[in-house]
């Protein structure tokens, strides 16, 4: 019988979602332009999925990185021509994130070239148990965004 309470299980669950996450990160880094890495795709992501107009405060917050941090990324993505810094009409002090064209474009680009990765893994893995488990993952998400809110 399973422990639920037994912090070795808890640990042993987010390390495998943890090194799942470094392998799906090295390939998608594989697949992104020269000097990109995995979190200008994010930012361009969670541009995509919580709409234009983004605060870099918010974005840090959200990607809990230092501001710094998220700053040095929007920087990046402003050299490459994948987002647009503009003036907030709500506080003169502060940005907001706007996708470019080319931003959208690279990101569905990226997504479209990961295509052979992905259609290996539905030839060698039984990507119903994926299917099944997603809506747990998106559970656990949820419950872990409101707990790091609250």
């Amino acid at each position: 019988m399973t422990d639920k309470h037994d912090p070795i299980l808890m640990f042993e669950i987010f390390k495998e979602i943890g090194i799942i996450e470094q392998l799906s990160r090295a390939v998608l880094e594989a697949r992104l332009p020269k000097g990109l890495i995995a979190p200008h795709f994010a930012v361009l992501n969670h541009l995509i999925n919580r709409g234009d107009g983004a605060v870099p405060i918010d974005m840090a917050r959200a990607f809990q990185v230092p501001k710094t941090s998220m700053t040095h990324t929007l920087k990046g993505l402003v050299s490459h021509g994948l987002i647009e810094l503009r003036a907030n009409p709500d506080d003169g002090r502060s940005k907001r994130v706007w996708l470019t064209p080319a931003g959208r474009k690279m990101r569905d680009d990226t997504i479209q070239a990961l295509a052979p990765e992905f259609n290996a893994l539905v030839a060698g893995f039984d990507v119903d148990k994926l299917t099944q488990i997603k809506p747990t993952l998106t559970s656990l998400r949820e419950y872990l965004d409101d707990a790091r809110n609250s």
